[in-house]
């Protein structure tokens, strides 16, 4: 696999002046028409800072670990490695990425639970560490391929409510830890501490007072066996928005003082992804091909039904959830998009849905919204949409690349960046970025950075 530097530049506009990010997408949409309107995200890095910035205010003392799965565009892992972020890395491809940034090996931990023993290996060779674990199978993989490994045992959470069943499908249940521990000792691999499986969708902050308590239990169980538990790893789960940091914060503090308090010496980590980069990423997608359908063939059950008494739309867009909306496949909601067209404020407003290209049943996007008739060839802009979003199409519907990420930052969050301070000096190297003057652009300026 080639290096970062091997690969294309990018750029990332620089945002003066009155410029807005409405503005970067209307003058993005204008060539899209030109040419051949295909779908594309626009991203603003400084979303991740303001992100990283409400992380340190309500979080301080926990570390975050970045889940590199959730978005893995360069210009991401460029700017969370700048600030100082680890990063948890769930296959070969991701651990490649976050290394050619200069990440040190200690800021990595692999967390794939079904482990190639190949990758094992190349965690191995690269000084890789740190790795989870929740089973037998794997801690013995993990004895023969990579010796000097230090583990993060994976322990069950018990879920929110009866139909989160999503933290309890991985990891060791606390009955087991012990057995897990002893056999780890009988093959001579270090467990440091413990990672708490937390669903994304959890939104109740004391599963991850039950998280705490039951790493307590685990640390107690290592330290009697003989390991030097030093690391807590209280998951992920968090959806980017300040109130539930708040909750989070002040349910999960007290908890660590009580059970980790400083003088145990322990590291608290936590693992946002989304949370950095949700709301950074906007898509931008178009319509390619409508319906009518007749209201006397469509289920009523709406809870918001079209003021008016007209029929259906249905929508295909050049993106579905065979791409850019893959985390619907997970059931996770889409919200209603906006339309990116002048339309008056009494324009009546129909009942619709939204699919992707491909023509499957399972490619419906939105199943139900209120929107203005639309046409072919007209814009929908999706905000929210930097997690799960940004990997290879899983099927070949169309013959369209993945879209296309055009990064912007406003120049006051590009300079209150700088004064935030670059906690790894190996990244400095990988951060320099050059002002240039971008003439074809509504920005004034735009910087180049080596991906």
């Amino acid at each position: 696999m080639k290096g970062i530097t091997d690969e294309p530049q990018y750029s990332v506009c620089l945002l003066e002046g009155g410029t807005a990010l409405y503005d970067v997408i209307d003058n993005h949409i204008y060539e899209q028409t030109l040419s051949e309107k295909n779908a594309f995200f626009v991203a603003d890095l400084g979303v991740i800072m303001r992100q990283h910035v409400r992380w340190r205010t309500h979080m301080a003392q926990i570390r975050p670990y970045y889940a590199v799965r959730c978005n893995s565009s360069p210009a991401v892992i460029e700017v969370l490695a700048a600030l100082g972020t680890g990063f948890i890395c769930t296959n070969k491809s991701e651990l490649e990425l976050v290394q050619n940034h200069g990440i040190p090996s200690e800021d990595i931990i692999y967390s794939g639970i079904c482990k190639q023993v190949s990758q094992i290996k190349y965690a191995a060779k690269n000084s890789i560490d740190l790795l989870v674990c929740d089973n037998e199978a794997e801690l013995r993989k993990i004895s023969r391929c990579h010796p000097n490994a230090k583990l993060l045992l994976q322990v069950s959470t018990e879920a929110s409510s009866q139909d989160d069943e999503m933290s309890m499908t991985f990891g060791c249940s606390l009955k087991d830890c012990r057995h897990l521990l002893e056999r780890a000792k009988e093959l001579g691999v270090q467990v440091v501490g413990v990672r708490s499986n937390i669903s994304s969708s959890c939104e109740d902050d004391q599963v991850y007072v039950h998280a705490i308590s039951d790493a307590r239990c685990v640390f107690d169980m290592g330290e009697e066996i003989g390991f030097n538990m030093k690391i807590l790893d209280i998951g992920g789960g968090f959806s980017g928005s300040e109130t539930q940091l708040e909750l989070i914060n002040s349910a999960v503090m007290s908890m660590v003082d009580l059970y980790f308090p400083p003088s145990t010496g322990v590291s608290i980590i936590a693992e946002p992804g989304s949370f950095f980069v949700s709301s950074a990423f906007t898509l931008a997608v178009n319509i390619i091909s409508k319906e009518v359908v007749a209201r006397d063939r469509q289920d009523q059950g709406h809870d918001d039904p079209s003021p008016n008494d007209e029929p259906e739309f249905q929508y295909y867009m050049n993106e579905g959830v065979y791409g850019s909306f893959a985390s619907k496949l997970s059931e996770t909601l889409i919200p209603a998009p906006s339309v990116h067209k002048n339309t008056s404020l009494d324009a009546p407003v129909f009942s619709s849905s939204l699919w992707g290209p491909s023509g499957d049943d399972l490619d419906q996007v939105v199943e139900h919204c209120l929107l203005p008739e639309l046409n072919i060839g007209d814009w929908l802009t999706f905000t929210q949409a930097g997690a799960y979003s940004m990997g290879q199409p899983l099927c070949t519907a169309t013959d369209s690349p993945p879209p296309p990420v055009y990064y912007v930052i406003s120049s006051r969050d590009w300079f209150e960046m700088q004064d935030t301070g670059v906690t790894h000096e190996a990244t400095l190297k990988n951060f320099s970025l050059v002002p240039y003057f971008l003439n074809s652009c509504q920005t004034e300026a735009a910087l180049s950075v080596p991906a």
